[in-house]
């Protein structure tokens, strides 16, 4: 038995997988609360993930009915770009800021110029430092926080907090490292220049945690978390990695043609490649995978939050929400969302606000306003998918995962936007079923490629093909949706 945990922004996942019946035999879930404001601050605290972690946890073995002490191995998800910062005796100093913060837009324009502006800090980083990285977390605490910031002795990401809980162990994978924003994509190790442009009075060889590859054990359950957990003492931990790295791993996604597309709280959509790309748009994150290899990403603020905050203001629920769209045609009846209600990232708008455009007394309705919410939410994950085109990544297949994945609608959507073929998979859970397929191949059960094989399933049912008339009519509402974008920004 292996666990799978993703901590992401709403909740930890915990799922418990069987190596031998090849398959997920419990899941447990518990929800984090958030600290916002409406200056872009999104912040938790560190000790919520691992209070949410053991209740998952529980429930999971509970659902499983299996014994804890049968687990041989943990891999653990979490969401990318966070920053924990502990003190001498490991103690948090200030909440953890989001990956979704963007309180920290005028420390990453700081940071960018300090570097010598976005074009030498894009070839020197191999990647665009954007607003929610955790570089300018750094920065913004240093400015606000000065008497704290100088008893930093670990700075980590959300994930690696987690695997510290459990082991003891400081060290971070390659793939969330890429995510910080002082790290070299290309050559894979800190960048050590532009840490010291954010943190002069502290030295990274202390404060920075060690870098390891993804296949390796970081270590063993410490014995107190194995007696809490009612684990047995030989438990190993892997490196785990960012949610988006081991998403990938859970969809399959470790060879180059396939296409993972995230419909969660933010959507994400990434690829694999070998080597890393030359020529990439700046609004590309040339992450590197937890595979050994890149995994070229696009991130949009607004996903499912965008259909979540229309909801909670028609008080109707997802089922309802999904009728009203079926009852608009394309195109909402010339209404167009600009959805930015978190800012953006792609295009790189983070101080960006929501509009909804195109309203007369005839066309003002709910279901209308849904579809173009839903239609809106999609656009921005075309506006990646083009990048990827003209990037050269070639895709023939997305493979669906998130809670929007869920709704048939939407996936056709999705199949009609993209003029791609999408498919769902069997475990809807991917960035914790690839916690546990890590784990698995950090333990020895395998190689990485027949672990997927035996463990990521399509779910045939929920296999979409385009249509090709819808395509072309949301072609025409596309390009709306585009020269509304360039005429408000």
């Amino acid at each position: 038995m292996y666990i799978g945990i993703d901590c992401g922004t709403q909740g930890t996942k915990a799922i418990v997988v069987d190596s031998q019946q090849k398959k997920v035999i419990g899941v447990g879930y518990a929800p984090h609360e958030i600290i916002e404001n409406s200056e872009g601050r999104r912040e938790q605290q560190p000790q919520w993930w691992t209070a949410a972690l053991v209740d998952a946890f529980r429930e999971a073995i509970k659902v499983a009915k299996i014994e804890p002490h049968l687990i041989k191995g943990i891999g653990v998800s979490g969401q990318q770009h966070g920053l924990v910062m502990l003190d001498e005796n490991d103690q948090p100093l200030y909440n953890a800021k989001l990956w979704c913060d963007t309180e920290t837009t005028v420390e990453n324009t700081e940071f960018v110029n300090a570097l010598g502006g976005k074009e030498k800090a894009f070839a020197e980083l191999g990647i665009m430092v954007q607003t929610g990285y955790t570089a300018s977390k750094i920065l913004w605490f240093r400015k606000h926080y000065p008497a704290q910031y100088q008893r930093i002795a670990k700075i980590m990401l959300p994930h690696d907090y987690l695997n510290y809980w459990l082991t003891g162990n400081f060290c971070m994978e390659y793939g969330d490292a890429s995510g910080t924003g002082y790290f070299d994509v290309v050559k894979r190790q800190w960048h050590l220049a532009a840490f010291r442009l954010l943190a002069p009075e502290l030295d990274p060889q202390r404060v920075l945690p060690p870098l390891v590859s993804s296949e390796q054990k970081i270590g063993i359950v410490r014995p107190e978390i194995a007696k809490l957990l009612g684990l047995s003492e030989q438990v190993i931990v892997s490196t785990g990695g960012g949610d988006n790295m081991m998403g990938a791993i859970g969809t399959g996604n470790i060879q180059q043609g396939i296409a993972t597309m995230s419909l969660g709280t933010s959507g994400t959509l990434y690829a694999y490649t070998d080597t890393p790309l030359a020529g990439l748009p700046m609004e590309i994150a040339n992450f590197c995978s937890s595979t050994g290899g890149w995994l070229p990403l696009v991130c949009v603020m607004n996903m499912t939050s965008a259909n979540k905050n229309l909801m909670d203001l028609l008080q109707i629920d997802v089922k309802k929400f999904n009728e009203f769209i079926q009852q608009s045609p394309i195109g909402a009846e010339g209404i167009t969302i600009l959805p930015f209600f978190n800012g953006e990232r792609v295009p790189p708008l983070p101080q960006a606000k929501a509009s909804i455009l195109g309203l007369d007394a005839a066309n003002f309705t709910q279901a209308n306003l849904c579809r173009a919410m839903m239609e809106a939410a999609s656009f921005t994950l075309r506006y990646g998918l083009d990048l990827f085109r003209q990037a050269g990544l070639s895709t023939s297949q997305i493979r669906l995962i998130g809670g929007g994945a869920k709704s048939a609608v939407w996936r056709q959507m999705i199949a009609d936007i993209m003029n791609t073929e999408v498919v769902c998979l069997k475990e809807e859970e991917a960035a914790a079923l690839g916690g546990a397929i890590q784990a698995m191949w950090a333990n020895g059960e395998g190689e990485l490629e027949s672990l997927c094989e035996a463990f990521v399933h399509i779910d045939q049912q929920s296999v979409v093909q385009p249509n090709s008339q819808h395509v072309a009519a949301y072609e025409h509402v596309y390009q709306r949706y585009l020269s509304l974008l360039q005429q408000h920004y």
